[in-house]
């Protein structure tokens, strides 16, 4: 009788291969319909088809011993070889302890939205992780693992990584994405229009952050009127500028005026629909702007906050006094705190402050110098009514359109530092909370029991600092071996107090504590437990 051998594992394995069924399609039924095949052996045909069909790479078994057998040396590989989230189960040999896994479906993932660059790789460049542990990870979180469950029982398939690492990453990943779903939306948005070309489509596909996409997809913006660059392109100065800048020996800016045309009609409208198109090609020029911020990184460049004139009104009075601090306030974005910035935000939020970042006139001088005599500099010579016009561009492009633009950077970059800090001194608090010693004045050795990963020791002093910690494996045989090294622990620290953590084998770890206390093996120290 073929199904004696494998009966114990018959239960298990329908528990696996339940949520599949829908997937096997009919198989079950036609089975199912055969009356005159033993109900066990046709649970035996029923899984070794699933199993075939899914790993199909071995070679078609002919007889049902076969079967049988194969059906019990695959259940090792249960573990990762289906797209379920595994089953909570104990682990099997293939994956011993400490082993990475690396092979959860290849280093390929699917994303919803394909850009040019791989996900994984990605992910695994901008967080430091190995590739193979992001795949994992990322299957992982569209499993809906949560991150202490991931951290806890599945360490083989991320190479032991900690949970603050795995935050990173999941933040990271999100981040990605969001960057592919605005990419998409954005390539969508541009085939609509019919501005999209080859070299725009590989520019967006290239984009990793959402600056870089903000970045390409900056000169393609429509607003409700557009632009006024726009404005003035679809007047026809477009050539005016660029020859501006190419040949301006060949300019005559007369030739473009219209009388009767709204924004032509005299030639001061003309120049300023050229300096608005200069001006936006200025804003818009990778070279400029990386300039500009190199520029602000070398100067003192401070934030200011002042009362709103309308909360003095009409505000509520504690609201106002809540920020006094704030009333008359002016900092270096350098030396800024982070509780500073989140304090102004809210204030902002309020109305109850007006905020604004202060960028010294210095940068916008040597900026405007810069760009008329280096990187703007005209080919040719420059009538002086042209240079006027490109000095009023390049002074139009720093105010109406780089300096709001390097204060949204300037902001976003402080508040999302501040948000992170915040985040990470709620949790060096809570750790001061939590390491608060239960019994004053002592040193103590806490316990957290355990069979398979052993005992995790800690000793900690009367002031709450980590003296030591350990692992020692009392429950596999070999607590007479470890006896020695806690005594030795116990002595070396000086420490008489034994916490031990409830939860899996803890009444073994007292049974084996209260042992050895009544033995008296620790003397000379009294230790209590």
């Amino acid at each position: 009788d073929v199904s004696l051998p494998i009966a114990p594992a018959e239960d298990n394995r329908m528990q696996f291969l339940k949520p599949k069924e829908d997937d096997v399609g009919t198989k079950p039924k036609t089975l199912n319909q055969k009356p005159e095949v033993p109900k066990k052996m046709e649970i035996n045909l029923f899984q070794g088809k699933n199993v075939k069909s899914l790993e199909s790479d071995e070679k078609p078994s002919t007889s049902v011993p076969v079967m049988g057998n194969q059906v019990k040396h695959e259940k090792s590989e249960e573990d990762f070889a289906f797209d379920e989230p595994p089953f909570k189960k104990i682990k099997s040999t293939t994956c011993p302890e400490g082993k990475p896994v690396k092979n959860l479906g290849g280093n390929k993932v699917k994303e919803e939205f394909e850009m040019n660059w791989d996900i994984v790789q990605a992910l695994s460049e901008i967080t430091n992780v190995e590739p193979w542990v992001c795949a994992n990870l990322i299957r992982l979180f569209q499993e809906e693992n949560t991150i202490p469950f991931i951290a806890r029982y599945r360490k083989e398939l991320i190479n032991n990584l900690e949970a603050d690492a795995l935050r990173e990453v999941q933040q990271t990943l999100e981040e990605l994405r969001t960057v592919a779903k605005k990419t998409h939306t954005m390539i969508q948005k541009l085939k609509k229009e019919g501005k999209l070309s080859g070299c725009l489509l590989t520019a967006l596909l290239n984009c990793r952050t959402l600056e870089e996409l903000d970045h390409v997809s900056a000169p393609y913006k429509t607003g409700s009127k557009g632009t006024k660059a726009q404005r003035a392109k679809q007047l026809g100065l477009e050539p005016a500028a660029l020859s501006l800048l190419q040949n301006p020996m060949e300019l005559n800016l007369f030739s473009y005026i219209r009388p009767n045309t709204k924004g032509l009609s005299t030639i001061q409208e003309v120049e300023a629909g050229v300096q608005h198109i200069l001006a936006d090609i200025f804003a818009k020029d990778k070279d400029t702007l990386d300039f500009i911020r190199k520029l602000c990184q070398q100067r003192y460049i401070c934030i200011q906050s002042a009362l709103a004139k309308v909360s003095s009104k009409s505000g509520n009075e504690k609201d106002i006094d809540k920020f006094q601090l704030y009333h008359e306030f002016s900092c270096n974005i350098k030396n800024i705190q982070h509780h500073q910035i989140l304090a102004i935000n809210r204030g902002e939020n309020l109305k109850i402050l007006t905020v604004k970042v202060n960028i010294p006139d210095g940068v916008k001088n040597e900026f405007c110098w810069w760009c008329v005599n280096e990187r703007w500099r005209p080919k040719q010579f420059l009538k002086p009514e042209l240079m006027r016009i490109l000095r009023n561009s390049v002074e139009d492009a720093y105010k109406r359109l780089i300096y709001p633009l390097l204060c949204r950077e300037f902001r976003s970059k402080l508040t999302s530092d501040a948000e992170k800090e915040s985040v990470m001194m709620f949790g060096r608090n809570l750790r001061q909370l939590l390491l608060t010693s239960p019994v004053r004045g002592r040193t103590l050795m806490g316990v957290d029991p355990g069979y398979k990963h052993g005992c995790k020791l800690a000793i900690i002093s009367p002031t709450s600092q980590i003296l030591h910690t350990d692992v020692v494996y009392l429950h596999s045989g070999q607590g007479f071996r470890e006896a020695e090294k806690i005594k030795r622990l116990l002595l070396q620290y000086n420490c008489s107090t034994v916490v031990i953590g409830n939860g899996t084998a803890c009444r073994e770890t007292e049974a084996y504590f209260a042992d050895l206390i009544m033995k008296k093996y620790f003397a000379p120290l009294d230790v209590v437990y």
